[in-house]
């Protein structure tokens, strides 16, 4: 099943994508158009205020939120936000598989010996993580950006939730060796379509250690560094004469367009500018 996304003006936007069955979006451009009972999810929710006000209620606690405030909502926490006399507010929300997170949090080194470690919080005005739901819910809802870009923006903002809310030691690093390891396994498959879970068995490294070790070595994300391994396959075809269309499916892009925005971001040319046509 491809990636859907479905939504009118008023209407909640939802996002969805078998190739990452942990994770759920949904926008809702007017608040006023929707109202909740008290209800718990089995999943971990957290949501973002992107405009206006709105009552946020949180067991027995009531709190008034607005623009700027992630709120948080673990596991069976009973829950409602709603708008306030009628007022417009607008939101995103990500809905994440427990499990999962779960997995996340012991890579982290928390919790091992728990299911799930609860957050304390459960709003926060966190300048960092709205503008992270934020980025990381654009990407999700990218029909151009491919599925390790999306599983990494996912560990990367769910790991710099937990260290922001729910501080504790720090991991073990494992060797340098294996991030070359990465590296290369993404070197010798960049024109494939790659699962950050191929690349985390290649070099045998958890995805947090990853995504964070990575960056710290490389300068760049995992998915980072493929997009770049991706551009130089691309100028060594162009450099041959090969039509920019064919250059683009070769090298693992998933159309034209996308090839030339990232074609142009990495080189500051067009492919036909570097090509010479």
């Amino acid at each position: 099943m491809k990636p859907t996304a479905r939504h009118t003006d008023k209407a909640p936007r939802f996002w969805r994508d078998d190739a990452l069955p942990f994770i759920e979006a949904r926008s809702i451009a007017d608040g006023r158009e929707v109202c909740y009972s008290r209800h718990s999810h089995a999943h971990f929710s957290i949501g973002a205020i992107t405009a206006g006000r709105s009552t946020y209620l949180h067991e027995q606690a009531s709190f008034e939120v607005s623009a700027g405030t992630v709120v948080l909502m673990n596991p069976g926490d009973v829950h409602a936000c709603n708008p306030i006399d009628d007022q417009p507010w607008s939101y995103l929300m990500l809905y994440v598989e427990t499990a999962w997170l779960t997995d996340l949090q012991h890579q982290l080194g928390f919790a091992q010996d728990l299911a799930f470690r609860r957050f304390t919080a459960t709003h926060t005005q966190d300048v960092g993580l709205f503008n992270g739901l934020g980025a990381l819910y654009e990407t999700l809802v990218d029909s151009q950006q491919d599925v390790l870009g999306k599983q990494s923006a996912a560990v990367e903002f769910f790991t710099e939730v937990q260290q922001r809310l729910n501080p504790g030691e720090s991991p073990v690093r494992e060797p340098n060796f294996k991030l070359e390891r990465a590296a290369d396994f993404i070197r010798e498959h960049c024109t494939q379509l790659l699962k950050l879970e191929d690349i985390c068995e290649a070099a045998q490294l958890s995805p947090s250690y990853l995504i964070r070790a990575f960056k710290q070595h490389y300068g760049m994300t995992p998915h980072a560094f493929l997009v770049n391994q991706r551009i130089q396959f691309a100028r060594e075809r162009l450099r041959s004469g090969r039509l920019i269309a064919d250059v683009a499916l070769e090298a693992g892009f998933a159309d034209q367009a996308h090839f030339q925005r990232a074609f142009k971001q990495h080189l500051a040319a067009t492919p036909g500018q570097y090509r010479g046509v």
